[in-house]
């Protein structure tokens, strides 16, 4: 008989930290993973012999004595990762349609002065504002766990507006446009978004800022290697289709083909919806919680249109460039030519062998409602009809994204894209949602999902406990670990590695 005494289900960021975590303190993990390859949004892929991202483009308190780089000296990974700390007097810089540019720093001193030199009369509003910041951002620091708490109790910030905070100090609408420029990094919506997830994430960035060289596969490879280590077991191609009950108790879960897998936990690192789902033999919920969970709203999606360049013909920019299309960066919704194009991210992605960049990233929002008559398709089988529309799109994203890089369009050599249909069949992410379920500061307790849940033995872990990104997933999964492990235990361990 399989018999583990925790299985994980996915191999995103959150499954790969819950099974690092559990296997280093000696439980016997099973990682199982639907897709060929680990890594969710950690993949990287092949293309013409060029190697994309998925999608974790850059990653925030990294440096030494910080919180990220805390978690990935635990799990034992941060001496394999290969990183480049991006410019630390302008690692995101943001261009409006009238061609004006501005730019976030790291460090809170940098930051508002780089700022102020453009906003003088704004500096002690800034001052005030990234006091707020860095106070939420240290309920989740190193001396916290060593504390022996895996965060303090931040959900008084989880029921406040982050827009209306930025306004309450920033009274020059220009500004609050930019300190919420990079609110495409958490697919924030301005009558929805939390202070908490803002500050988090912005604060996290303005400690430091790095990116992947190469791609990002290989820190989910590190991460799958010391679960091995571990005597761990990681299966990819493994696909989950069903989790077993037996009254109150997750008793297995069964892979396409049949086959049965026992343990005395299940963690599920997917999404809730899929999650509950799944669930076979159920007496515990009724119907009205599935109506619940199903009814929570999932953020946008993203489309990726990947530029594969010719050699030696753009120089690496150690930056992120957040180009606007619109004067409001919340919104997500404009017509652009016809297509939707009301804002783009680009990065380029770095390499360890040349000071230029083999490939440009760049990422457009976009609700799945754009790719609905190819809703009932799956990859490689949506036609012709499909493939036009992507290639319509990239190019009308080529060349607004051009207005700001005329250079641009003559290093390109081959473009690839990916829309939110991709994204939702290789993550299993409902409407190929980018960052999972949308933190509603109206509805904290409701869109904030607890690790627990009434199964004894069945736990979720992931982007939608917390916040997204590195950070979030990786205190979800610290949470979710807890409690098997205990709190304080793991909160110490972690701290103290």
């Amino acid at each position: 008989m399989n018999k583990f005494d925790v299985v994980v289900i996915g191999s995103g960021l959150g499954g790969l930290s819950c099974g690092v975590m559990l296997s280093k303190e000696g439980l016997n993990v099973c990682l199982l993973e639907k897709n060929s390859t680990i890594g969710g949004c950690l993949q990287s892929f092949k293309r013409n012999g060029y190697t994309l991202d998925t999608g974790m483009h850059y990653v925030g308190s990294l440096s030494e004595g910080q919180i990220m780089h805390q978690y990935f000296k635990y799990f034992g990974v941060i001496d394999s990762l290969r990183l480049r700390k991006l410019d630390e007097n302008g690692f995101d810089h943001f261009s409006f349609s009238d061609s004006k540019s501005y730019c976030h720093a790291m460090g809170y001193e940098r930051f508002i002065d780089t700022l102020a030199q453009q906003f003088p009369k704004e500096r002690a509003g800034l001052r005030s504002l990234c006091d707020v910041i860095r106070n939420v951002g240290s309920e989740i620091s190193p001396q916290v766990l060593r504390q022996g708490r895996i965060s303090n109790d931040g959900q008084a910030y989880m029921a406040m507006s982050a827009h209306e905070e930025i306004c309450r100090h920033i009274g020059d609408e220009r500004l609050r446009q930019v300190l919420a420029g990079n609110c495409g990094l958490f697919a924030g919506e301005k009558d929805a978004t939390s202070l908490y997830e803002y500050a988090m994430i912005t604060h996290s960035n303005i400690e430091s800022a790095y990116t992947f060289v190469d791609g990002s596969q290989h820190l989910a490879d590190a991460m799958a290697d010391v679960i091995k280590s571990n005597g761990g077991t990681v299966r990819a191609g493994a696909k989950v289709e069903k989790i077993h009950l037996n009254g109150n108790e997750a008793e297995y879960v069964e892979l396409a083909g049949g086959e049965r897998i026992y343990a005395k936990y299940i963690i599920s690192a997917i999404h809730p919806q899929l999650t509950f789902a799944m669930l076979e033999n159920n007496t515990v919920y009724k119907k009205a919680f599935f109506t619940r969970v199903n009814s929570l709203r999932n953020t946008y999606g993203i489309f990726t249109t990947y530029l594969l360049l010719k050699p030696n013909m753009l120089k690496y920019t150690n930056r992120n460039y957040y180009l606007f299309n619109t004067d409001d960066v919340w919104c997500i919704e404009k017509d652009y030519k016809g297509m939707n194009v009301p804002s783009t991210l680009l990065c380029m992605q770095p390499n360890s062998d040349s000071e230029y960049t083999k490939v440009v990233t760049l990422l457009t929002p976009m609700p799945l409602s754009h790719c609905e008559p190819w809703a009932a398709t799956s990859v490689g089988q949506r036609g012709e009809e499909y493939k036009a529309f992507k290639e319509q799109l990239s190019e009308h994203v080529i060349d607004f994204v051009s207005q700001h890089f005329p250079q641009l369009r003559s290093c390109i050599d081959k473009v690839y894209t990916a829309s939110p249909l991709t994204y939702r069949d290789y993550t299993a992410t409902p409407q190929g949602s980018a960052y999972g379920l949308i933190k509603d500061y109206h509805n904290p307790m409701i869109t904030h999902l607890p690790a627990r849940t009434r199964i004894s033995n069945l736990l979720i872990s992931g982007q939608n406990l917390n916040i997204h990104g590195c950070i979030g997933t990786a205190v979800s999964a610290a949470v979710t670990c807890s409690v098997i492990l205990g709190s304080e235990y793991l909160a110490k361990k972690i701290g103290e590695a």
